[in-house]
């Protein structure tokens, strides 16, 4: 993630966004990034899969920020959990992986994106945004990432 600040309209309402890692340095970066915009909030912060879900239900956040890999009950298993208690809410993969399948199985358990941790500040925040507004996001090298294994499946 760069340092770089995302820029939203001032008049744009706020987002709210559950943060769920069981990494607090990286729940520490996001939420960082997220308190510098005006249309952004951080509702909470979740460290394993039970606590995001519990989370969801309570806030009922706009967003929730959700890594792959978590605690207690995995991400992809919170996802399914998170949208039948909270169905108001939109859900957004974070992961070290880039693999096809954690891709696959987010989207079918409802994700409307996916990230890969290492992506810019400015492209959590579009991501954050064009979610909330119905719309799917994913990191940029993941399209590429799926065309060319889709490509070499074809030849083979």
């Amino acid at each position: 993630m760069s340092a770089n600040d995302c820029h939203a309209p001032v008049f744009a309402r706020r987002i709210t966004v559950l943060l769920a890692d069981d990494n607090r340095l990286v729940r520490r970066e996001f939420r960082k990034i997220l308190e510098r915009e005006d249309d952004l909030e951080v509702a909470g912060e979740a460290k394993n899969g039970r606590e995001a879900v519990w989370m969801a239900q309570e806030l009922r956040p706009a967003v929730v920020l959700l890594d792959v890999t978590m605690p207690i009950i995995n991400g992809l298993e919170a996802i399914r959990q998170i949208l039948k208690l909270s169905p108001v809410t939109t859900v957004l993969m974070l992961s070290a992986h880039s693999d096809e399948a954690y891709i696959l199985e987010a989207i079918n358990s409802g994700a409307m994106g996916y990230l890969i941790k290492h992506t810019s500040a400015d492209t959590v925040c579009q991501a954050i945004r064009e979610v909330h507004q119905g719309n799917t996001f994913f990191s940029p090298s993941i399209p590429r990432h799926l065309y060319k294994r889709n490509q070499k499946k074809q030849k083979d």
